[in-house]
């Protein structure tokens, strides 16, 4: 099942897509949170509601090129990062593979949705991309779960461009405040549920494309660390609940290990595609540009 979150004048709407068409979930069927991390938080069985919503013919419809997007989740609860988690991307930064996952966060305010503008800092010119793969949490784990049932935890997957400003990603140890920038977290277009991809998301083609140009072309099996391990590590610190979120690392050919390097500007059209998961475009726009 494939979801998107978009804008109403009620503000954000879970919808499920079907065809060329999004039902909007809540307006078909009101006792469901229009919101995905609440609806998730509810207990919602969202793929059997949203089945029954196309089976039935039935909801409250309208055309999928008509919508403006939101990020997927619009508010998680916790965004999670990894760094470092292929291990072509981990070679090029001049690393060896790390004995444990480099871990940071995102705020919420970073994130923006599909088709929306980004930000090119007014600080700084290197601004880079990065294609990621997304995991949203559908219940609450607990604490140290065994990698063989932690993907049961997971509702579905999105793309994300962790787009970074490298300067201040290396100011100090931490790369908090370079991964944070206001419009750089680009999420979506699409939710897909765990029961439409291979277990933990694996096997899949990932790819970043700048104007047109492939920049990074690599295979979701190539992570230091899968879904299942991640969230095994992670869940041996916090609980994970409904609505937060993973973002699973990138591979090589980002724009700082080039040679000379390559940074995003101002017009450029960043592409994010990861196979049987959606295509993620956002072109780059001036620091408060408004898409």
């Amino acid at each position: 099942m494939k979801f998107v979150t978009f804008h109403t004048a009620q503000g954000p709407r879970l919808g499920v897509v079907h065809g060329s068409q999004v039902i909007d979930i809540h307006a078909s069927n009101p006792a469901v949170p229009s919101d995905i991390r609440a609806a998730l938080r509810a207990g919602v069985d969202l793929v059997a509601v949203a089945q029954a919503l196309i089976d039935q013919e039935a909801g409250h419809r309208l055309p999928l090129a008509d919508i403006r997007y939101a990020p997927v989740v619009p508010e998680p609860g916790k965004t999670i990062c990894l760094g470092l988690n292929y291990y072509d991307h981990a070679a090029e930064s001049g690393r060896e593979k790390p004995v444990y996952p480099w871990f940071f966060l995102r705020a919420t305010s970073s994130l923006l949705a599909h088709q929306e503008k980004a930000w090119a800092p007014k600080v700084s010119e290197r601004f880079d991309y990065e294609a990621e793969v997304a995991v949203v949490i559908g219940k609450t784990t607990g604490r140290h779960v065994r990698q063989e049932d932690a993907l049961s935890y997971v509702f579905g997957y999105a793309a994300f461009n962790d787009m970074s400003v490298r300067d201040y990603q290396k100011k100090t140890p931490q790369w908090t405040i370079g991964k944070n920038f206001d419009k750089t977290g680009a999420f979506g277009p699409f939710l897909v549920s765990a029961d439409e991809l291979p277990p933990g998301a694996e096997g899949l083609s990932i790819q970043c494309r700048l104007n047109g140009k492939v920049m990074q072309d690599a295979n979701t099996r190539d992570m230091i660390w899968n879904v299942a391990e991640t969230i095994a590590l992670l869940t041996e610190c916090v609980t994970l609940e409904p609505g937060d979120v993973i973002i699973m690392g990138t591979p090589a050919g980002v724009g700082q290990s080039r040679t000379p390097p390559v940074w995003m500007k101002q017009g450029d059209k960043v592409e994010i595609e990861i196979e049987n998961i959606g295509l993620l475009v956002n072109t780059i726009g001036a620091e408060g540009e408004v898409a």
